[in-house]
């Protein structure tokens, strides 16, 4: 059987199923809310395309929206319960239906990216948050890069960083940080990680010149400054980072974690827009861009090699919400992928 043929079976069949299995929650809550249920079969709007998903990642958000987790949140994603109740965002897959308006991808096209509710068999998506997977890449690396390597592509560029510059990573075991020191190093930087000392030779083998272990040292009680630090889901006070920042230097806060459970660890970036006028350091607040243009600069990384995504495991649906319990606890290194 050719591919094509193969292709256009599995678009058939995505056109006739009623329904399909999914992870669903309809409330919000721990990951064990979390359900293998049917649902109906997505079809996409003006714009989208439906995928037969054949993996997804999971990342920190999902934990989020799953919990619902701070409470701001809700304002967009819905008060009471989830306006979407299949969960996950990050996806690779083969478009099976387009809708109106599309004319960038095909049914058939392999894709990575951003999707709605993509830990399923089927899955919506935005065609300008999608991008070609790269051939020679498994869907699984493919599905894990989506957000967090497209995160990670962002903070650095967001810090303008320049090559031969020093940048500090905090949180460089997990899944944004373990694709900033690969790009980091990709774009000509000496990277220094901080990580448990657990995950110190992960991160050694990513690229990363000097590793800290967090455990051990106070990485901000160092005499070295950087001139760029990636804050990957920190919880390290601003103060204490200014210490180690150059007195010009780029501080990129890449989400946030702890805080309250109304706003999250979003406190720390708020307090930096009163610091900012009364000193050269430059702090930056990342809002991650979705565009299909971002995920084919980063498909070149990850088509020449010079970004491996670190995928720790893949799960199926029913697994998820241990695999989720794990993220939040930091036992997770790199990403989990998921096969529906």
């Amino acid at each position: 059987m050719t591919t094509a043929t193969m292709q256009s079976d599995v678009a058939a069949m995505a056109q006739t199923a009623v329904s399909m299995r999914a992870l669903a929650h309809r409330t919000y809550g721990p990951p064990e809310v979390l359900r293998v249920t049917e649902v109906a079969r997505p079809a996409p709007a003006k714009g989208e395309v439906v995928l037969q998903v054949r993996a997804a990642g999971l990342d920190r958000a999902a934990w989020h929206l799953v919990t619902g987790r701070p409470y701001l949140l809700r304002l967009v994603f819905g008060l009471s319960a989830p306006k979407n109740p299949v969960a996950g965002r990050e996806v690779a897959g083969v478009v099976v239906a387009v809708g109106e308006g599309v004319t960038r991808l095909r049914v058939g096209d392999e894709v990575f990216g951003i999707g709605e509710g993509t830990f399923a068999e089927l899955a919506r998506a935005k065609a300008d948050k999608l991008a070609k997977k790269p051939a020679a890449l498994s869907f699984e690396a493919a599905a894990v890069s989506g957000i967090s390597g497209l995160t990670a592509l962002d903070a650095l560029e967001a810090a303008k960083v320049q090559p031969g510059e020093r940048v500090l990573i905090v949180g460089a075991s997990g899944g944004v940080g373990s694709f900033a020191v690969q790009l980091a190093r990709a774009m000509g930087l000496h990277v220094t990680a901080v990580c448990s000392g657990a995950k110190a030779g992960l991160v050694r083998t990513l690229g990363a010149e000097q590793v800290i272990d967090y455990s051990q040292a106070d990485f901000t009680a160092r005499a070295e400054q950087f001139d760029v630090i990636l804050d990957v889901g920190g919880r390290t006070p601003v103060a204490k980072l200014r210490r180690v920042l150059a007195p010009s230097g780029r501080l990129v806060f890449v989400g946030g974690e702890g805080g309250d459970s109304l706003s999250g660890g979003m406190t720390r970036q708020l307090g930096t827009l009163f610091l900012a006028p009364f000193t050269r350091q430059r702090f930056v607040t990342l809002l991650a861009s979705e565009s299909h243009v971002d995920l084919e600069r980063l498909a070149v990384f990850l088509a020449n090699g010079s970004v491996a995504p670190v995928v720790e495991r893949v799960v199926g649906l029913a697994q998820v919400a241990e695999a989720m319990n794990d993220l939040a606890r930091g036992a997770v290194r790199g990403k989990v992928a998921v096969v529906p």
